[in-house]
């Protein structure tokens, strides 16, 4: 059975429909619970997930990586399916994760998708199909078997960015990883906030000084300064 992990923060705007789509998506009712786990949002986004008969924690810490490590540590299933709260999966994304651990991969996500029609964006997303860590990210949702889930010991919670990424090169290192056909989809609101052209060219000199060795720091304060944001 799955666990869908979700982390949020001041996500009213879009919880309520990626909720009801994950139950519509189950179609094999292997969804074992759906755990909402909130970094102190100061609108609704905790009302309007627990109108939706969810679990819904309170993390004691703030964070992506320290919300997805609270969530893991009180989820029941045997298979944890971390989402963002803004990212729909494909219709029976269950039955792909039970079928790709059937066959021993414990690990893997889906390719990438937005939900605005930009040839630059499609051109990104295309990328997503190659199994390159450069091109490994949370948007694109992340299952992994709850055992190995402990064995690459969890989220990194001293990473406030790059932390999906720092914790998919451990994981491939002891578990086999794919990477599904069919895409989730995203929202583009990012982009279409700050600009599609400047906000990828953000990521990639994120990426750049996080490979290069720039503490955790620096890339917070430069993500901050140049994205319109408050998720951080």
């Amino acid at each position: 059975m799955i666990s869908v992990i979700i982390p949020a923060y001041n996500e009213e705007a879009v919880i309520k429909k990626t909720l009801q789509w994950l139950l519509k998506a189950d179609a094999d009712n292997l969804i074992a619970e759906i755990i909402v786990v909130d970094g102190g949002s100061t609108d609704s986004t905790v009302k309007a997930a627990q109108s939706e008969r969810v679990n819904v924690l309170l993390s004691p810490k703030k964070g992506r990586a320290a919300q997805m490590n609270y969530g893991a540590s009180l989820a029941c299933g045997k298979i944890f399916y971390f989402l963002h709260a803004d990212t729909l999966p494909p219709l029976s994304f269950t039955k792909d994760i039970s079928d790709a651990v059937s066959k021993g991969c414990n690990a893997g996500c889906y390719r990438l998708s937005f939900d605005y029609n930009h040839w630059f964006l499609k051109a990104n997303c295309w990328f997503t199909r190659f199994n390159i860590n450069a091109f490994r990210f949370g948007d694109q949702s992340l299952f992994v078997a709850a055992t190995m889930f402990t064995k690459a010991g969890g989220f990194c919670e001293n990473h406030i960015v790059m932390e999906d990424q720092h914790f998919i090169i451990r994981l491939k290192k002891i578990s086999k990883f794919i990477i599904f056909k069919r895409p989730v989809l995203s929202s583009a609101r990012k982009y279409l906030a700050n600009g599609i052209y400047k906000t990828q060219a953000v990521f990639f000199l994120i990426f750049m000084m996080y490979q290069l060795g720039y503490s955790q720091r620096i890339l917070v304060k430069t993500y901050k300064k140049l994205i319109q944001q408050d998720k951080l």
